[in-house]
């Protein structure tokens, strides 16, 4: 495992050497597990990587599940006082320009900027290390992989346990539950469970409102699996549903297909999304599919690439995308459908194709 870690950390090192930098300050939790494993969270330590070297600065907590297990060239210093060690490895690494996250918070970056010797100059790189993190090594896939499994199968189970007058909390908690069971260790958003006239709402999240007969309802919801997740989406019927709303529902289901069928490396994030968007709006909906088409998927819910009207982002093999149109028809109902993608070296991998896309209908 460690020398994904190592080839991660050579690829930041190489980059700061390409934009003339000699090392980086890295805040953010999610970018120091990235880079070495570390898994305490954002603000419970500080990372800096040098040219030739890296040192991980956190508290005692964690010195016994970490000090043996950093990557090579990963030092691992224990302290309470995390800028002021980080300013001594700065110092000690000979860093002159040192980059730094521009989302830190700026008490954080307040407090550095003032620690540091004159001489160093303290420049924003804004998202560099998430731009590396865009395409998964085999030890992400993997993960995601099994994220996805989780979901699928979870799903699958939950809707023998949806009835008419349950609440749409108890089928998100229901869900959250299920999720454990098939080896998720957490949700990595609120679950969105919205129905009738609710699931109109993009991001509706789970309420007391009773589910009845002849609603869609909307379920979406990510679980992590080794610290990497999901993001699905499904809608279903529970009765029987207009016809209209059966309508949107085919709409929404060819505007996903579509859009999934051109996934290959060097395609645009705008192409893919023109495609969904093009489907919806040739079929009258155009201005009820008021999001993006999708995003990509790691450590956090929201990666990129974009899927986009406006993005230029290039897709590559290692991508981990969501595609997910939509249709929300105020007062009446929403449509929602959302697969995680892989991006292949000759097109894709579909990981929650175990879950129909065909209109499943529970029972009224």
């Amino acid at each position: 495992m460690n020398k994904y870690f190592e080839a991660r950390i050579s690829k930041l090192q190489k980059l700061l050497k390409k934009l003339d930098l000699d090392g980086m300050i890295v805040y953010q939790g999610a970018n120091t597990k990235y880079l070495t494993g570390f898994d305490g969270g954002t603000g419970e330590g500080v990372l800096v990587v040098g040219q030739e070297q890296v040192r991980l600065i956190t508290d005692a907590r964690y010195e016994e599940d970490y000090k043996d297990r950093l990557p090579k060239n990963v030092s691992f210093f224990v302290t309470r006082a995390y800028y002021e060690a980080a300013i001594e490895a700065i110092i000690e690494f000979k860093i002159t320009r040192l980059a730094f996250e521009a989302s830190i918070p700026y008490n954080v970056y307040d407090l550095i900027d003032q620690l540091l010797p004159a001489d160093i100059d303290f420049d924003a790189l804004p998202g560099a290390i998430e731009a590396l993190r865009e395409v998964k090594d085999e030890v992400e896939l993997d993960a995601l992989r099994r994220a996805a499994k989780a979901s699928v199968l979870a799903f699958n189970d939950l809707l023998s346990f949806i009835k008419v007058g349950m609440t749409e909390r108890q089928v998100a908690n229901e869900l959250d539950r299920l999720q454990k069971v098939y080896g998720a260790e957490k949700a990595s958003f609120d679950t969105i469970v919205a129905s009738g006239y609710r699931s109109a709402l993009p991001h509706g999240e789970a309420t007391e409102k009773v589910i009845k007969s002849g609603e869609l309802v909307t379920i979406d919801f990510g679980y992590y699996v080794d610290g990497y997740t999901s993001d699905v989406t499904r809608t279903i019927a529970v009765g029987s549903i207009n016809d209209k709303l059966k309508e949107v529902y085919n709409v929404v289901k060819q505007a996903n297909e579509n859009a999934i069928a051109i996934v290959k490396p060097g395609i645009s994030g705008s192409e893919i999304d023109r495609v969904a968007r093009n489907y919806i709006t040739n079929h009258g909906y155009g201005q009820q599919f008021n999001h993006s088409t999708g995003h990509g998927v790691g450590l956090d819910i929201h990666e990129g690439p974009v899927l986009s009207s406006q993005s230029s982002d290039e897709m590559q093999a290692g991508h981990l995308l969501t595609i997910e149109p939509g249709v929300y028809l105020s007062g009446e109902g929403g449509v929602r459908i959302e697969d995680d993608i892989i991006v292949t070296n000759d097109g894709y991998e579909n990981l929650t194709d175990g879950i129909t896309k065909n209109l499943i209908i529970i029972e009224g």
